[in-house]
């Protein structure tokens, strides 16, 4: 069951990163909707399963843009991994930790991808860095700590992760 809903979310993401948020842009700037979505399951069901689906993620989102195929996979899978570590390490996650965790995160992926083009100079680089790079860490950063919000308002998130602990516990195994 668990396998179909990682399948439809990443089917999902495809459609809502090109279709939907290009007319939710702020400034020309959409929300990275992988990026949030890699950290939010690995927050919430621990790091493998953030690693595998962030790389689902990632390499299905670098399908169907322009960017580079392994700086996705990498970064998103990264992701999930990096929140599934720090979700198992913090007994109560608020809106508030994830909002600066993704403004951290995005800012980390936006600076790498920046720096991977390797023909660009210092000055155009810098100019990335602080009108495309920043505000899309910001907005990042919003949405995921507002949908969060929702969730944690709608949810026990924190009884969800600990129900999610112990059955990884008592099975061994994560699917």
């Amino acid at each position: 069951m668990k396998l179909l809903l990682y399948l439809g979310l990443v089917l999902l993401l495809v459609p809502l990163q090109t279709t939907l948020l290009p007319h939710v842009t702020v400034w020309g700037i959409k929300p990275d909707m992988g990026l949030v979505a890699a950290a939010f399951i690995g927050l919430l069901t621990g790091e493998l399963e953030g690693l595998l689906v962030g790389v689902a993620i990632g390499w299905v989102l670098s399908l169907f843009s322009a960017g580079d195929l392994w700086l996705g996979v990498l970064t998103k899978g990264a992701v999930g991994l990096l929140a599934g570590l720090l979700g198992r390490q913090v007994s109560h996650v608020t809106p508030t930790f994830v909002g600066v965790g993704l403004l951290a995160i995005s800012l980390f992926v936006g600076i790498a991808a920046t720096l991977a083009f390797k023909s660009v100079d210092v000055l155009h680089t810098w100019w990335m860095i602080q009108s495309i790079v920043l505000p899309q860490a910001c907005f990042d950063a919003v949405v995921g700590a507002g949908l969060y919000g929702v969730l944690v308002y709608w949810y026990d998130v924190d009884r969800l992760r600990a129900e999610e602990r112990s059955l990884r516990g008592m099975t061994g195994r994560v699917w």
